[in-house]
């Protein structure tokens, strides 16, 4: 028998309950699929914004940090722009932290979403197993209850095997489905680190430079 007729032999024997935990594996990889590439794709322009970026913050070039954050649409390209276009309102560091903040805040509101379903989904996938293999029991010692004795024993063994593939497929659900939910969530904290980590870069960069401006004041 091959790998797949044994499968399909897995999942014939589950009972009904078998469909919905295949659902939500389903449901479940096609958020982790969806996820994985929009959090690869927002690395990636990170990166390439941060290739621009990365020098004008070391030389406090302000006006050119202007110039790449107008005109990029990456992430960390959009948390910089809120901070220094503030700077022709407020001089501030109060002030544009806070809308480097602001702009944080929106995009982990993007970066985190549906990845927390992913947990839901495990937790529903052992629940359904777990329930699959009850019902299954009741419905085995029910059926052995008015069963011929000899062959008693042998409808409760295979009665049993047949409710133990429900929760045995709810596991196999469950557990790459809390992986998932893992790997998605280092990633998007990858990110947001790295984007807490620029706007302190910017922050550090105005105040080196207004304290170059202030010694210049003075001598």
């Amino acid at each position: 028998m091959s790998f797949f007729d044994t499968i399909i032999t897995f999942l014939q024997d589950g009972g009904s309950f078998i469909y919905p935990i295949a659902l939500v594996l389903v449901i479940g990889l096609a958020i982790t699929i969806e996820r994985w590439f929009y959090l690869t794709s927002v690395l990636s322009a990170n990166k390439k914004a941060m290739k621009l970026i990365q020098p004008q913050l070391k030389n406090g070039d302000i006006d050119e940090i202007i110039k790449i954050t107008q005109t990029n649409s990456s992430p960390v390209a959009d948390v910089l722009n809120s901070g220094v276009s503030r700077l022709t309102d407020t001089k501030r560091r109060e002030d544009i932290e806070n809308a480097m903040e602001d702009a944080l805040m929106e995009h982990m509101l993007r970066l985190e979403k549906r990845t927390p379903f992913l947990a839901t989904l495990a937790n529903i996938a052992t629940l359904l197993g777990l329930l699959g293999t009850i019902m299954g029991l009741i419905a085995a010692f029910s059926a052995v209850a008015t069963a011929d004795p000899a062959d008693k024993a042998n409808l409760l063994s295979s009665s049993i095997s047949v409710a133990m593939n429900t929760t045995a497929f709810g596991l196999i659900t469950a557990i790459p489905l809390i992986l998932f939910h893992s790997s998605l969530q280092t990633k998007t904290m990858n990110i947001v680190d790295s984007l807490e980590m620029v706007g302190r870069k910017l922050l550090n960069s105005l105040s080196y430079k207004q304290l170059q401006k202030s010694e210049s004041d003075r001598g």
